[in-house]
């Protein structure tokens, strides 16, 4: 997918941190996709912060114990912008075919 059509992701700092005396240790996190976490005695930690799709937060929508946050959206959003990254993400789609308009069959 491209969700940064070749920008660095080690140069865009979105990825969750956990505050461990909020959290319930429920394992909810656990169930990230691209495997942010590690679960530890004392609950989930941040092993692979990059792997973390940019703009995702479903951890954080899902944690019971509102442990997980990350940056503002608004973060993101500007690195986008300043970077030309939509554009890129855009044209990429195209070539993938995945912005054509499917006719009914």
């Amino acid at each position: 997918m491209p969700w940064l059509a070749g920008f660095p992701r080690e140069k865009l700092e979105w990825y969750p941190t956990v505050d461990p005396s909020k959290c319930v240790k429920c394992g909810m996190c656990m169930n990230c996709g691209k495997s942010v976490y590690d679960w530890t005695e004392n609950g989930p930690v941040v092993a692979r912060p990059y792997s973390c799709v940019p703009g995702c937060s479903s951890c954080a929508n899902l944690c019971p114990g509102d442990a997980i946050t990350f940056p503002p959206t608004s973060y993101i959003r500007e690195v986008y912008k300043k970077e030309g990254i939509w554009a890129k993400v855009k044209k990429i789609l195209k070539e993938e075919g995945r912005l054509e308009v499917k006719k009914p069959e």
